[in-house]
């Protein structure tokens, strides 16, 4: 993609990006407009970015991870995005997963699933929203109640990424208290009696990635399997809010990049009056802008995202980045359809596809107005 840095790079980033780019160009972009229109899920493919450590990559080397920084992960992400962003999705969606277990959870329970979900062998999802509670977990009604050992879950959990291909789930559930205060999260087993995935969403985009409801009745999970302290599954959940919107904020970039690359070659393959159309100044004044914001939205991600490598926080920053970026992705998307004219409103042309993806990028890991609460409250 042409807005990505020149800066020289270790040689192993270079060879890490050189697979990527590579899996890039020969696994995902033959397949996207194929499995996309078909609402398949790309498992094996998923699986083997998996088995080339894509997912490990800014976990610890002790676990079965890759030891990179966060940074050198999200370039990993924008690169996937760019030509399929559904499986770049999975990917971060998986990371997103593990950051629970990697950061609260005991030893043993590191020790027994973390590798193997590191290699993408055992495929997660975390449960957070609840039909009527959507994404506020302060209102969350799903409950665990504690019994001999295990805790029994019962409710149902909605807009679950990796619904039914999932081979463990972090479930966030009521355990006590009120609000907040009284969440706990728990890893369960995909196949637990009690367990049941519901319909797939029928969704606008990104359709290859399978989104629905699950119900838990009467789910038992031992009480080992509890990510971190009993009440505070809010800090959990804290945790992976924050990665969750820098890894968003990589999709929306890698997108953009497509959409622009796309359109400009375009614009210069095209030829209306006897010369391209980028020669014309209001198309290519549209393509500089598109540019310009792109090259903002990727500034602003990798800054974020060294402050979290440096251990700072990033709460605030994340925000901003996510509301920028996809934004950006929104905005983008619709301009590279203008500059194709008719031909970018028809399914014969992937702009209109990445149009409607990135709408999906403006709602994800909390909606762009709840990014701008949370950078307001930090005012």
């Amino acid at each position: 993609m042409t807005g990505r840095s020149a800066v020289e790079q270790p040689e192993e980033q270079r060879e890490l990006f050189a697979l990527v780019d590579e899996l890039a160009r020969e696994e995902l972009e033959p397949r996207a407009a194929r499995f996309e229109e078909d609402g398949q899920f790309p498992e094996a493919l998923v699986r083997l970015l998996g088995k080339q450590g894509l997912m490990s990559l800014p976990f610890p080397e002790r676990w079965g991870g890759g030891g990179q920084s966060y940074t050198v992960y999200l370039k990993v992400i924008e690169r996937l995005a760019g030509s399929w962003l559904a499986v770049a999705e999975s990917v971060h969606l998986q990371v997103l997963a593990c950051h629970g277990l990697a950061r609260f959870g005991t030893d043993e329970l590191r020790s027994e699933l973390l590798p193997r979900m590191l290699s993408g062998e055992l495929l997660a999802a975390n449960c957070m929203s609840e039909p009527e509670a959507g994404s506020d977990l302060g209102a969350m009604s799903t409950k665990a109640v504690a019994e001999d050992g295990h805790h029994v879950i019962s409710g149902t959990k909605a807009w679950v990424s990796h619904a039914g291909v999932a081979d463990v789930y972090n479930v966030y559930c009521r355990t006590g208290g009120s609000a907040l205060s009284g969440l706990s999260c728990f890893l369960v087993d995909a196949d637990s009696e009690g367990l049941r995935p519901l319909a797939h969403e029928r969704k606008m985009g990104v359709r290859s990635l399978p989104t629905a409801q699950i119900a838990f009745d009467g789910v038992r999970v031992p009480d080992q399997r509890m990510i971190g302290r009993r009440n505070r599954g809010m800090l959990v959940a804290a945790h992976v809010f924050d990665h969750g919107r820098l890894g968003i904020s990589a999709c929306a970039v890698g997108l953009a990049q497509a959409a622009l690359d796309h359109a400009a070659a375009y614009a210069k393959e095209r030829t209306q009056f006897g010369k391209p159309i980028i020669s014309f100044q209001g198309l290519s004044f549209l393509l500089a802008d598109m540019a310009t914001q792109i090259a903002a939205a990727r500034a602003l991600l990798y800054s974020v995202a060294a402050l979290k490598d440096q251990g700072k926080p990033i709460s605030a920053e994340a925000a901003k980045c996510k509301l920028f970026a996809t934004d950006t992705a929104m905005r983008v998307t619709t301009d590279a359809v203008q500059v194709l004219g008719g031909y970018g409103y028809t399914q014969d042309f992937p702009v209109e596809r990445w149009m409607r993806e990135a709408k999906l990028l403006q709602i994800l890991e909390g909606t762009n107005q709840i990014q701008r609460i949370a950078i307001a409250q930090s005012l």
